[in-house]
């Protein structure tokens, strides 16, 4: 038993850390500089997933243009796919290097990547300059920038937690819907080299000033990162999620980039076919904050799986039967609103 003499009280004003837990003492603020970091990471999400969203009007410039008269078709959607693949596959080496950096390094080198792999594939006139190009390098650079930005919103915010990842994932959203008009507007006037210059400089400008004035509280959270913990997957809830995230993606990719090669077989212009991008990514924007509400009044199971159902439903009675530019647009609202639904939740749950 301690002395009478040898005991001290604590102040109020300080708080006992537990190493990887936040303790209540100390929530998140649900605000402060919480609302500089969400729109930080709305920018981040805006000029990656926003700008790699847009690949469907590349797309169907590549096929109906002689850019690369070696290539196949199946070249283009591979070089579209590694922007996904090689993003997720970078994510334990992100998160070791984010544990051992910080944040700041490799999203601002993710920076610096994303935005060469565009500028690099201006230049390219071979098919494998383009897969390094527009395909790793970009891929890589999304990697950089976006994994170690995951967790932070969910360190600001408590309560309103569901909301604030909803907004954050809308500037993919936003992104796609504007550099799908974009690009498509630069191709036509510029070309596409000059379209690939000026995507890859306004995106490296963005996601450099989001990445100095991002902030994390890791430092008052003390998480516990770990970049690669084999020992989940036993799990059977974890297996479940991990399964359900797959599943979800392998249905998710191909409809995000293939919708616009779906507009032109069925008679449409490449207009139209990046208008139909355009929506499909405005839907995203306006359905993702709705996502989020939901999430936070009715929980995420329910609304997860609700959505996931919805999604396939339409896939069956609207796009498989659509034949007319309005049909397809609407096909491209409705399901941009929802198909991203498992990003929603799994920020919503992620924590540092």
């Amino acid at each position: 038993m301690l002395d009478k003499k040898e005991t001290r009280a604590v102040p109020s004003s300080q708080t006992v850390q537990v190493p990887g837990i936040e303790n209540a003492a100390t929530p998140p603020p649900d605000g402060g500089y919480g609302w500089v970091c969400l729109a930080c990471c709305f920018t981040v999400n805006c000029f990656t997933w926003g700008v790699v969203s847009s690949y469907g009007v590349y797309l169907s410039y590549y096929l109906t243009s002689d850019a690369f008269p070696e290539s196949r078709p199946l070249d283009y959607a591979l070089i579209g796919s590694l922007n996904f693949g090689i993003a997720m596959l970078s994510a334990p080496m992100t998160t070791r290097l984010a544990r051992s950096f910080g944040i700041k390094p490799p999203m601002l080198a993710g920076a610096v990547i994303f935005g060469g792999g565009f500028i690099a594939a201006s230049f390219a006139w071979r098919i494998w300059h383009l897969y390094l190009s527009q395909g790793v390098l970009v891929g890589l650079g999304v990697g950089f920038v976006y994994v170690p930005s995951i967790a932070v919103l969910s360190q600001w915010f408590g309560r309103r937690r569901s909301l604030a990842n909803g907004i954050s994932s809308a500037g993919s959203g936003v992104g796609g819907l504007v550099f799908s008009f974009a690009s498509g507007a630069l191709i036509e006037h510029l070309g596409i080299g000059w379209a690939l210059r000026v995507t890859g400089a306004i995106a490296l400008l963005a996601l450099l000033v989001a990445a100095v004035f991002l902030r994390d509280r890791n430092s008052i959270i003390r998480p516990e990162q770990h970049p690669l913990d084999l020992g989940l997957a036993w799990r059977a809830d974890v297996f479940l999620l991990l399964s359900w995230a797959f599943l979800s993606m392998l249905g998710y990719i191909p409809l995000l980039y293939s919708l616009s090669d779906f507009s032109l077989s069925i008679g449409l212009s490449r207009q139209q076919a990046t208008q139909v991008t355009a929506f499909l990514n405005m839907g995203t924007a306006i359905g993702r904050p709705f996502i989020g509400v939901a999430s936070d009044r009715f929980g995420r199971f329910g609304v997860a799986t609700s959505l996931t159902l919805l999604c396939g439903l339409s896939c069956l009675a609207i796009w498989i039967p659509a034949t007319s530019f309005g049909v397809t647009v609407f096909f491209g609202i409705l399901s941009g609103a929802i198909l991203g639904v498992f990003w929603m939740v799994r920020a919503h749950a992620s924590q540092c």
